[in-house]
C-alpha cells in the first residue's frame, strides 16, 4: 500500500467495543508507510488504554482539549495542521451525531472542525442504532459534506444481535484509507517534473552545485501520481530512492537535464520545473584533479541552457510551472520570472538558514497573471498535494476555453 508512504494519519478512537481493533489498525497503517498519531475520546479509554495505543503508534496519545501541556506543544490546531487525513475508527453513533452538528466539545470533534484534511469514519454500533432514522440522517448529511463512510459490515455483534453495525476489519480500512490520496484530478494527463540540484564538474572530484535535496520535487512527483497522472521525473543527484510507479531518469549536469527534458517534453501536458538548475558551468573541466598551487584560482564560467524558458517557448507548450527560490523580494522576483519566461505559474519560496532546500517543510507563494495564493508552511508532501490541486484547477480552467490539449500524447 505504497500510497500511504510518508502520509500522516490522525486516528480518532471513540467509545465502543470495536476500539480493541484500533491497535491493530494503527499497526496496519504504519505497515503501509503512514505515520500515525492517536486522539482518544474519554469513552474510548473505557475499552482500550492510552498505553496500548501509544506503544503501537510510537507517539503520545492525545485526549484532552484543554490540556495546557498539550496546547504548549501540539494542541488541536497543531494536530489539525499536522494531519494529511483524519480517520475515526471506531466512530460511535454519539460521535457521528456530534460531528454532524458541528460540535467542538472534545479534542476529536474540535480537530475535525479545525482541519481541511480528508475525513473518513468507520461506524461501529448496535445494528438497531445503525438502522435508527437519526443515525441514517446523520450519515446522509456527512456524505453530503464529503466525509468518507467506511462500512459498517454485517454479522454477529458483541451484544448478541446480528446485522449491520460491525466495524470493518483493519486491513479493509487501511486499503480504503489509501484511496483518500487518489484524487483523480490529473487522470489521463502526463506530467514532466524536474527535481534536485545539478552538478557542474570542475575536475574529476570537484564541482559547482547547490543545497537542493530534491525533497520538494520528489514530493510533487508523488502528489501528481496520486492525482492520476503518468509522471516522468528527471532528477539531479540526490540521496532519495526513485518513487514507486514513476518513470525516473537520473542526470548530473544541467546540459544532461536539458537533453532529458527535450527528449520527453512533447509527451507532457504539464511541466513543473522544481529542480535547482545551475545557471553557469565551468567553460572546461580539468581532466585531472586541480592541485593547490597558486594563491588564487580564476574560473571561467559559461551560461547553462535555460530549461524552463525553452519549454515555455515551444509551440503547443505544456502548462509550464516554474519554481523561484529567493532570499528576498519574493513576489517581485516571481513576477519578473513569470513575465520574462512566459510561464503559466511560478511557485516562489524563501531559502536560507533552515528554510527551503534541506528542510522537511516549506511554504509557497503561487504567482500567476490572476494574482497570488499563499500556501502556508507545512510538510513538503502535504504542501505538494495542495500545489498539485492548484495546478490541476488552473490547467483545467485554461483548457475549458481552448481546444483540449492532447492528453494522451504518449
Amino acid at each position: 500500500m505504497g500510497s500511504l508512504a510518508n502520509k500522516r494519519i490522525l486516528l480518532g478512537v471513540t467509545g465502543g467495543i470495536a476500539a480493541y481493533k484500533s491497535a491493530d489498525l494503527v499497526r496496519r497503517l504504519r505497515e503501509a508507510g503512514a505515520e500515525v498519531r492517536v486522539v482518544m475520546t474519554e469513552a474510548a479509554t473505557e475499552f482500550i488504554t492510552e498505553l496500548t495505543l501509544q506503544a503501537v503508534s510510537g507517539q503520545p496519545v492525545h485526549r484532552r482539549l484543554l490540556d495546557t501541556g498539550a496546547e504548549a506543544a501540539m494542541g488541536h490546531i497543531q494536530l489539525a495542521r499536522w494531519a494529511d487525513a483524519i480517520l475515526v475508527a471506531p466512530a460511535s453513533a454519539d460521535f457521528l451525531a456530534r460531528l454532524t452538528q458541528g460540535r467542538g466539545d472534545d479534542l476529536l470533534t474540535t480537530v475535525c472542525l479545525a482541519s481541511n484534511a480528508p475525513l473518513a469514519v468507520a461506524p461501529a454500533m448496535n445494528q438497531q442504532m445503525w438502522r435508527n432514522a437519526a443515525t441514517q440522517a446523520n450519515i446522509a448529511t456527512l456524505r453530503s459534506r464529503a466525509v468518507h463512510i467506511y462500512g459498517p459490515a454485517e454479522g454477529s455483534q458483541a451484544c448478541g444481535d446480528v446485522g449491520p453495525g460491525r466495524m470493518l476489519e483493519p486491513t479493509e480500512i487501511t486499503a480504503l484509507a489509501s484511496g483518500l490520496f487518489e484524487t483523480g484530478v490529473l487522470d489521463g494527463l502526463t506530467v514532466l517534473i524536474t527535481a534536485g540540484p545539478t552538478w557542474e564538474p570542475l575536475d574529476p572530484v570537484r564541482g559547482i552545485t547547490n543545497k537542493s535535496s530534491g525533497k520538494m520535487g520528489y514530493a510533487v512527483a508523488e502528489a501528481a501520481r496520486e492525482a492520476g497522472a503518468r509522471v516522468l521525473l528527471v532528477s539531479g543527484p540526490v540521496a532519495l530512492p526513485a518513487p514507486e510507479r514513476i518513470e525516473t531518469v537520473r542526470v548530473t549536469t544541467a546540459e544532461e537535464m536539458h537533453a532529458a527534458i527535450q527528449a520527453r517534453v512533447r509527451q507532457a501536458d504539464i511541466f513543473i520545473g522544481v529542480a535547482a538548475v545551475a545557471d553557469y558551468r565551468p567553460a572546461a573541466a580539468a581532466a585531472h584533479k586541480i592541485k593547490k598551487t597558486a594563491e588564487h584560482l580564476t574560473l571561467e564560467l559559461v551560461r547553462n541552457p535555460d530549461i524552463l524558458a525553452a519549454v515555455a517557448a515551444l509551440d503547443d507548450a505544456p502548462f509550464t510551472v516554474g519554481f523561484a527560490a529567493e532570499t528576498e523580494n519574493l513576489e517581485a522576483a516571481a513576477r519578473t520570472k513569470l513575465a520574462a519566461k512566459h510561464l503559466d505559474l511560478v511557485c516562489a519560496n524563501l531559502v536560507g538558514g533552515a528554510t527551503g532546500f534541506e528542510s522537511d517543510d516549506n511554504a509557497l507563494l503561487l504567482v500567476d497573471a490572476a494574482g497570488t495564493v499563499e500556501l502556508p508552511r507545512s510538510p513538503k508532501p502535504k504542501l505538494a498535494r495542495e500545489l498539485i490541486q492548484h495546478i490541476a484547477r488552473k490547467f483545467h480552467a485554461q483548457n475549458r476555453t481552448q481546444d483540449p490539449r492532447r492528453a494522451h500524447r504518449h
